[in-house]
């Protein structure tokens, strides 16, 4: 969704957004946990701030960028709020973010891992802090990989699907060898995994589209070939990230691809799941998606000072520490990394292991565009109404046409 502002608008944002002494801060639902932490976070500031009010708001992510987008347009954001990095160069574009480098002392930048921070740059500008960070992994059913005939999860595309053949014909009712997700936000990520696997890119070095190519082609016959087979959860396209991992909790899935995030739900939902962690699989080389949401202040904040306090105490090791144990995410900070809790995590170990080979979203205009445009027609093609070479000729087409237009 690309963020418009008129000129008239942009004049309603100079009128400001808070009272004195009050930061309003926005936050999508990351799980049950998120709540509880920014509130703890919030008490502890104003103890320490008596003259700082923080306000928080929580709502869905699905309508985070939607409420966004209106709420910006009428003047009545909050001063913070958590957005996907991804969305940074549009806002940026229309001067709506405030830049940060002012507020940031190098004792500040060094907190950070540069992979997690880098995101947030843009012409040598940083708009946002990444409050959260991730990888993406496979986890797989060592029982049922087992009953299959397998010790070990698939190392390669061409391995995943013999093993999810060998799991089809367990001929288990409800049970599926891999999951697709083919529903809502990183819809278009999960055929990525795939593409990049095969050394794809999203866009080429002139900054059009290159998914048109032997490695998408591949990423599609794999995809297709697998639900045609009956390899997948049928109905690829009613399910997104969440319901997959569900299907894997109850043991109705051999394998899954997604965050670290679902290591801590395990251990809290389905504590006697057999599972294991292992890379995305190879095709000609090693690829993982790497994502971070950033924490942005908006340039119509009457009170800077104060948001900018709260960012800063966001971002001190002990709060990082209780954010990231809530909500099972990926270290940020140096110091919070060397904290045994995640230094000595086994499962966190095999996400920042993959990091290297880590494929972040492209920071160019109209992302949302483009995501959208290529989730329309990877479903079109999951659901038998679009030929594959169709759609990658289509989503060239309509990704170079949003990329024309910024």
């Amino acid at each position: 969704m690309r963020l418009t502002l008129a000129a008239s608008t942009l004049a309603i944002l100079a009128a400001g957004a808070a009272e004195a002494g009050t930061v309003r801060v926005t936050i999508p639902e990351y799980s049950s946990n998120t709540m509880p932490y920014f509130q703890q976070a919030a008490d502890a500031f104003m103890a320490e701030h008596p003259d700082t009010k923080i306000e928080l708001e929580m709502v869905p992510w699905a309508s985070l960028q939607q409420k966004l987008v209106t709420d910006i347009s009428g003047g009545v954001n909050a001063d913070l709020a958590v957005i996907g990095t991804r969305w940074i160069l549009d806002y940026a574009d229309q001067g709506v973010v405030e830049p940060l480098d002012s507020y940031m002392d190098d004792a500040f930048k060094d907190r950070f891992f540069q992979t997690f921070l880098t995101p947030s740059v843009v012409d040598g500008t940083t708009y946002g802090l990444p409050i959260a960070a991730s990888a993406r992994a496979m986890f797989y059913n060592k029982d049922l990989l087992k009953e299959a005939g397998f010790d070990a999860p698939p190392a390669t595309w061409d391995d995943m699907l013999t093993v999810s053949r060998a799991i089809k014909d367990l001929g288990k009712d409800g049970t599926y060898a891999y999951g697709i997700q083919g529903k809502s936000t990183e819809t278009d990520v999960y055929w990525y995994y795939p593409m990049w696997s095969y050394g794809g890119t999203i866009l080429n070095a002139d900054g059009k589209s290159a998914v048109n190519s032997d490695a998408g082609k591949k990423a599609m016959d794999i995809y297709t070939t697998m639900i045609k087979e009956g390899l997948t959860e049928p109905g690829v396209t009613d399910y997104q990230r969440a319901d997959i991992e569900n299907l894997f909790k109850q043991g109705k899935l051999g394998m899954v691809i997604t965050g670290p995030f679902l290591s801590k739900q395990l251990k809290e939902q389905a504590p006697d799941l057999n599972y294991g962690l292992a890379a995305v699989p190879k095709g000609t080389t090693s690829a993982t998606y790497g994502v971070t949401d950033s924490i942005v202040m908006f340039q119509n904040s009457k009170v800077k000072d104060e948001a900018w306090a709260f960012l800063d105490f966001l971002f001190t090791t002990d709060q990082r520490v209780k954010f990231d144990q809530a909500e099972g995410f990926l270290p940020v900070n140096k110091e919070e990394a060397a904290n045994p809790m995640f230094a000595d995590n086994a499962d966190l170990k095999v996400f920042t292991d993959l990091l290297a080979g880590a494929h972040f979203a492209p920071l160019v205009a109209g992302w949302e565009e483009i995501a959208d445009a290529t989730i329309t027609d990877l479903q079109s093609t999951y659901l038998g109404q679009m030929e594959p070479d169709a759609a990658l000729s289509d989503i060239e087409t309509k990704v170079n046409d949003v990329i024309s237009q910024n």
